[in-house]
């Protein structure tokens, strides 16, 4: 399992504390300290399309109205914390945000 997150992202904080309590020892991606390689952004872009991008953080925010318009990918290369978030890897898929769905898909019905 891979978090891809910020460490000063309380709900990514909590995601991992609920993670690790259920017995996951998940490895951890700061978006800030490491961003996200190209074929990431790419596979995560497949899967989740606009989706991705966190158009309601203080990053966008700050964004003037040219670099808003640009490729998401090219918005994810240069500004990682754009992101969405937490994004977790487990067995092959990827789920988005720690929302009642991924938490009840990672760890099971009465987490929702």
């Amino acid at each position: 399992m891979r978090v891809f997150m910020l460490k000063s992202c309380d709900t990514c904080r909590r995601a991992l504390h609920e993670l690790r309590a259920a017995g996951y020892a998940p490895e951890t991606v700061d978006l800030r300290a490491a961003g996200i390689p190209g074929a990431e952004i790419e596979r995560f872009l497949e899967v989740f399309g606009e989706a991705l991008i966190n158009r309601r953080s203080t990053t966008w925010r700050g964004l003037d109205a040219g670099t808003r318009g640009r490729e998401p990918r090219q918005l994810l290369a240069d500004f990682p914390v754009l992101m969405k978030r937490p994004l977790i890897e487990h067995e092959g898929r990827l789920y988005l945000g720690w929302g009642a769905e991924t938490r009840t898909a990672l760890l099971g019905p009465d987490a929702g």
